[in-house]
C-alpha cells in the first residue's frame, strides 16, 4: 500500500517549468471548487522563492476532504522565482509582503483572511487529504484557542526509515510530555491552526527571525487551550530544511543535551520568554 503522498513527490523539488500541464490545470480547477464565499476557516500558504516545492504543496491541499467551507489564499513574500506565477495560475486569491520575513508573510495572510480559523501552511509541506477537517473539529470544541499537530519527514536515500521512525518517535513523545504545561513550545507553524480574531488582537512578531508561530501561540493561551493533536490523519510531511546539515543522530544528540538542561521546566507553566539575541532582527543602519 502506497503512502498517500507518494503522488506528489513526482512534481516535489522540480522547476515549475517540468510540473505537467494536467496537473497544473487540475490543480486550479479543484481549489477554485473548493473556495468559499462564506469560509469558517481559512488555508493560508506563504512562500519564499518556493518554485520547486509550491505546486505540490498546492496539489495536495486541492484534493483535501473537510465537510467545512473554507478558502485557500497565499502569500508571495517577494520571491525572485516563479512562486508568483504559480500562485496566478492556480486561481487562489494571493497578496504579496514585500517586507521578508515568515512573520511578514503571516502577519499579510492573517490580515486578508475572512475565516474564524486561521491555518499556517508552509509551501515545502505536504498535508494529508483529512488534515484540515479533523483539525478543524479539535479547534471548534469549547475553550479551545489554538492546535497543533505533528509531522513527518520525506524518506530519502540519505535517511534510513528505522532512523526516521525511531527519531520520530522519540520527538513526539517529549511534544507530548511537553504540550501539558508548555503548549506553544511544541507549536511549528507549518503544522498551526487558532483563532483569527484572537490571533488579530495579538498580532505576529516581526522582530524576531524564528519562533513567530511559538510566540503567537504564547499570546493566545490566555483566551484558552492549545490542543496537541496526535492523529496520523492529521501528520504532515516536509523536507529537511529545519535539520539544516545536521543527521538525524546529530540532531537527536543535540536535542537531547539541549532539552535535558533543567528538564523539570517542562513540568511548569512559563508566560514569557526572553529572546536571544542571535533571534534579534538586526535594525537596518
Amino acid at each position: 500500500m502506497s503512502n498517500w503522498f507518494e503522488k506528489y513527490l513526482s512534481i516535489y523539488g522540480k522547476p515549475y517549468s517540468e510540473v505537467p500541464h494536467e496537473i497544473i490545470d487540475g490543480t486550479r480547477e479543484r481549489l477554485a471548487a473548493l473556495q468559499s464565499d462564506k469560509p469558517i476557516a481559512s488555508i493560508v500558504v506563504i512562500a519564499y522563492n518556493e518554485e520547486v516545492h509550491l505546486q505540490a504543496c498546492l496539489w495536495a491541499i486541492s484534493e483535501i476532504r473537510c465537510i467545512f467551507p473554507v478558502e485557500i489564499i497565499g502569500v508571495d513574500n517577494d520571491s525572485n522565482d516563479c512562486t508568483a506565477e504559480i500562485f496566478k495560475q492556480s486561481g487562489i486569491p494571493y497578496y504579496t509582503e514585500y517586507q521578508r520575513s515568515c512573520g511578514y508573510a503571516r502577519r499579510c495572510g492573517l490580515q486578508h483572511a475572512h475565516g474564524k480559523y486561521y491555518f499556517d501552511v508552509d509551501s515545502d509541506t505536504l498535508y494529508p487529504p483529512m488534515y484540515y477537517e479533523l483539525m478543524l473539529e479539535h479547534l471548534m470544541k469549547p475553550g479551545v484557542v489554538a492546535v497543533s499537530a505533528t509531522w513527518s519527514y520525506f524518506p530519502d536515500a540519505s535517511h534510513s526509515k528505522l532512523g526516521l521512525k525511531l527519531y520520530e518517535m522519540s520527538r513526539d513523545i517529549f511534544l507530548w510530555a511537553q504540550h501539558f504545561k508548555r503548549p506553544e513550545l511544541c507549536v511549528r507553524g507549518m503544522v498551526f491552526a487558532y483563532n483569527a480574531d484572537y490571533g488579530r488582537q495579538e498580532e505576529y512578531r516581526v522582530d524576531i527571525i524564528r519562533g513567530e508561530d511559538g510566540s503567537m501561540a504564547l499570546s493566545l493561551k490566555k483566551y484558552g487551550k492549545i490542543i496537541f493533536v496526535r492523529d496520523r490523519r492529521c501528520r504532515a510531511i516536509t523536507g529537511y530544511g529545519t535539520m539544516g546539515n545536521q543527521s538525524l543522530w546529530q540532531r537527536f544528540v543535540h536535542h537531547v543535551k539541549f532539552q535535558g538542561k533543567g528538564i523539570t521546566r517542562i513540568f511548569s507553566k512559563k508566560d514569557h520568554y526572553e529572546d536571544s539575541e542571535d533571534n534579534l532582527v538586526k535594525p537596518k543602519s
